[in-house]
């Protein structure tokens, strides 16, 4: 299942297709959007805010969680049958959860010794879950990017040029946070960059920043938002039409926010998020969900519920989806479906009215077909064509499967479908 391009450490990540993503930092203690505000918004974020520059960061020093929220989270992403996570380490606004010389603006110069980024990783680990780290290569708070101000606004994703020795400043520091983060947690699984559209592959030095890469982190996998470089495609909020050939990872809010913004009021359903994270391992991708903690952590109630939810129904169906291939063309049935080794697996989007249709299969090597969720035996009939009876042996057909109401799950409905070795 493995796509050839990662190597054989990389090779999880194809596999993994679900992931939570963690959005926190000091606006998180004010109830906003991470970053953007301070640049007066972007039409991205529909109930994003515009602060001016000083409102933004006047109260980045009251940014001083309580320890151990990071526990919590990966309590929850573990029951969600979540493979890896990935912390916002520093945002476009500069602000450093963790704790190194090289970024004096932060929770370091907060709390001195305080490191969330270690605290992160090591609750990561004892859940079992592989690690990543978001990194944004802008910096709207450093003077020698330079710094963002108000007389620069609208933003319009281009940014002005840096002479040259306040430039070399800058990529020395960012080359030191890089560096900080990959040889002081151990291990780190892949790397997420952010912000790379403001400059060029050249001026981020993208190629030696590579080349650092991968000589401190022979196996970290690395999303393609650092210009020219990159082991995976990364789209944002959406599927990808059409399904990218290689590795691939969505990354999606449950609402239209990434931080804790309780003006957001399109909240994602249970049910939504499950048929995307369906509708992507069936593509061979993997979903990063967002989670916005509050300033303190904590997690707030409607993603908890949501998050409970989806551990429930993974619980009962997450084999359909961890681990697995794609399945079948999406002619032979109406709905998402993955493939390990001689079971396919069929998600039912639309709740299923007594029966559904599987096409064009080798319907007499099908042996059991049953309802993921409840462990149901399902009947089915082989839909033969006059030519095909006549011949007889195995031939292509339909298959109608009955699926009662008491099959079905209480949230998305998986069918089972095991076939004979041929």
């Amino acid at each position: 299942m493995s796509d050839s391009t990662l190597s054989e450490g990389q090779a999880w990540f194809a596999d993994a297709r679900f992931g939570m993503f963690v959005h926190w930092g000091m606006y998180s203690e004010q109830g906003w959007e991470p970053s953007w505000p301070l640049v007066g918004n972007n039409g991205a974020f529909p109930y994003g805010q515009d602060v001016p520059v000083d409102d933004y960061y006047a109260k980045a020093g009251e940014f001083c969680p309580p320890v151990g929220a990071p526990i919590e989270w990966m309590r929850l992403a573990k029951a969600c049958g979540m493979q890896y996570a990935v912390l916002t380490t520093k945002h476009h606004d500069g602000f450093a959860l963790f704790d190194d010389e090289s970024a004096s603006f932060g929770i370091a110069h907060n709390e001195p010794g305080r490191d969330l980024v270690g605290e992160f990783v090591h609750a990561t680990r004892e859940a079992g879950l592989r690690v990543g780290l978001y990194l944004s290569l802008s910096d709207w708070h450093d003077p020698d990017y330079p710094a963002w101000t108000d007389d620069m606004r609208p933003y319009g994703f281009s940014f002005p040029q840096p002479e040259p020795e306040p430039w070399g400043r800058f990529s020395a520091r960012l080359q030191a946070q890089l560096r900080h983060l990959l040889t002081a947690y151990g291990p780190i699984d892949t790397l997420w960059f952010d912000g790379g559209w403001e400059h060029s592959a050249r001026r981020w030095g993208s190629r030696e920043l590579e080349a650092m890469i991968r000589e401190l982190q022979p196996d970290i996998v690395i999303n393609n938002r650092l210009p020219e470089v990159g082991d995976y495609e990364s789209p944002e909020q959406s599927v990808p039409h059409p399904i990218p050939d290689g590795p691939w990872e969505v990354c999606m809010t449950m609402n239209q926010s990434w931080g804790p913004v309780a003006e957001d009021p399109d909240r994602k359903s249970a049910r939504y998020l499950l048929s995307v994270l369906t509708e992507v391992a069936a593509g061979g991708g993997n979903l990063l969900l967002n989670i916005s903690p509050e300033g303190d952590g904590a997690v707030p109630a409607w993603q908890r519920e949501r998050l409970e939810v989806i551990a429930g129904w993974m619980d009962r169906n997450g084999e359909a989806v961890l681990g697995t291939g794609r399945g079948l063309e999406p002619w032979q049935f109406h709905g998402p479906t993955t493939r390990r080794g001689d079971t396919t697996y069929l998600f039912c989007d639309g709740r299923p009215q007594e029966f559904v249709v599987l096409r064009g299969v080798i319907g007499a090597q099908i042996t059991s077909i049953r309802a993921l969720g409840t462990g149901q035996e399902l009947s089915f009939d082989l839909q033969l064509g006059a030519l095909e009876r006549i011949v007889g042996g195995p031939c292509l057909c339909d298959v109608v499967i009955a699926v009662p109401a008491d099959a079905l799950d209480p949230v998305l409905t998986v069918l089972e479908v095991t076939s004979a070795p041929g």
